[in-house]
């Protein structure tokens, strides 16, 4: 496929891994691969869903995307098209070439019957022209332990806790993530290989910490938790000043969580618990004694776009009964632009074309933001990027696509 300033867009071939993963890295600054990510990338993507753009003899653009399932609200598992290694060679900015890429993808994905896109963007403003919506957030928190103390539920103290290698213990940690995925709505069923990710251990991973380590949680001779973290030995004149780096958690019940955080709270040596892209409404923010002292702070994660209108908000239940007709602006994706009639309620949807008069008038990002239940509909009224056309519906509609939990991507890709 050439594009209009002279390069020329191609699947992917394998023999051209290592030049477009160069280009890759080049593009974000990184320093040379470690041979562990470079493998286990190579291993994970499908070539076949891989893109390079070339000038001449030369790739001056790399993109490609995972065959993913996500949830959604109502416990189902959609295929999504994992958008990832998205990127533009420094020489060939401002020249088409991300729009031409974004454009195939998309196209490429609708015809494999994905009703979504999703990704992580290393500059936000990028996605919101190709449609793309903040539908998750990271909760990122410096814990005090020196000022920080926990209140801890019944049943804490019957969850016995035990170090394991954590390659040894891979299999029972990924049992406890498969059944929390259809819990909450933007975790990724694993598919196989993903499981070794949550291992990999170089020294940039570990950046001045410790090897990773591994508790898990048992009780009645079952695992019921895990968690997966580094330490920092730090020392000042009034004496040890380290930091756990939490790197995962999870736990199949409220007694189990609580353990966990409080083993990370109380290792010897360490004052500060660092907790990076956890869910905005995980547990331990009502297990501390003093919120303040554990500086949390909220960043955009997961984007989505919906690339089948029709399909996605079908795919998902909504809290409250809805019945509103959609007017969507997609100019990207012009097979979903028009108006939508959406019905749904706890048990199922259906989303349909219909020549009725629209009720809420929005665009396709802003229903991506929305999709998984953690940005209101109202809020995003309140901005000025969606329209009430029939008064109540605004309303009837921004509760029923709410979440009983906030959606959360659990890692990266």
């Amino acid at each position: 496929m050439e594009t209009d300033r002279g390069t020329v867009l191609r699947v992917l071939r394998e023999a051209d891994w290592d030049e477009w993963y160069g280009t890759l890295y080049r593009a974000f600054g990184w320093p040379p691969a470690q041979p562990e990510d470079r493998e286990l990338h190579r291993s994970l993507l499908d070539f076949d869903r891989g893109l390079a753009t070339w000038d001449g003899d030369r790739i001056v653009g790399t993109t490609g995307s995972f065959a993913f399932r996500m949830t959604v609200p109502g416990g189902a598992a959609v295929p999504a098209a994992g958008v990832t290694m998205v990127s533009v060679a420094a020489t060939h900015r401002r020249r088409g070439v991300l729009t031409s890429m974004m454009r195939r993808q998309l196209d490429d994905t609708r015809a494999l019957g994905e009703p979504l896109a999703v990704l992580t963007a290393s500059e936000p403003a990028i996605y919101g022209r190709f449609g793309y919506g903040a539908a998750t957030y990271r909760l990122s928190a410096q814990i005090d332990t020196s000022r920080v103390t926990l209140d801890l539920p019944p049943g804490t103290d019957d969850v016995r806790l035990r170090y394991a290698a954590p390659a040894d213990v891979l299999d029972a940690c990924e049992a406890v993530y498969a059944a929390l995925v259809p819990r909450r709505p933007g975790m990724l069923v694993r598919r196989p290989g993903w499981e070794r990710a949550g291992l990999l251990d170089t020294e940039i991973a570990r950046g001045g910490a410790s090897a990773l380590q591994c508790v898990v949680a048992e009780r009645d001779g079952e695992v019921t938790g895990y968690a997966r973290f580094r330490t920092e030995a730090g020392w000042t004149e009034g004496g040890a000043d380290g930091t756990v780096r939490v790197a995962d958690l999870a736990a199949l019940d409220p007694a189990t969580e609580a353990a966990l955080w409080r083993f990370l709270c109380g290792i010897d040596l360490m004052t500060t618990v660092a907790v990076e892209a956890r869910p905005v409404d995980d547990s331990w923010q009502h297990l501390v004694s003093d919120i303040r002292r554990c500086r949390p702070r909220v960043r955009d994660e997961c984007f989505v776009r919906l690339v089948d209108v029709g399909t996605a908000l079908a795919s998902r239940t909504y809290q409250t009964p809805v019945d509103v007709v959609l007017e969507v602006e997609d100019a990207f994706c012009p097979w979903n632009a028009g108006r939508w009639r959406l019905t749904g309620d706890a048990k199922g949807a259906t989303c349909e074309r219909t020549t009725q008069a629209a009720e809420l008038s929005l665009s396709v990002r802003e229903l991506g933001a929305a999709y998984l239940g953690g940005v209101s509909l109202a809020s995003l009224a309140a901005a000025g990027r969606v329209r009430e056309l029939r008064g109540g519906a605004l309303a009837e509609a921004s509760v029923g696509f709410g979440s009983a939990v906030a959606p959360w991507l659990p890692h990266g890709f």
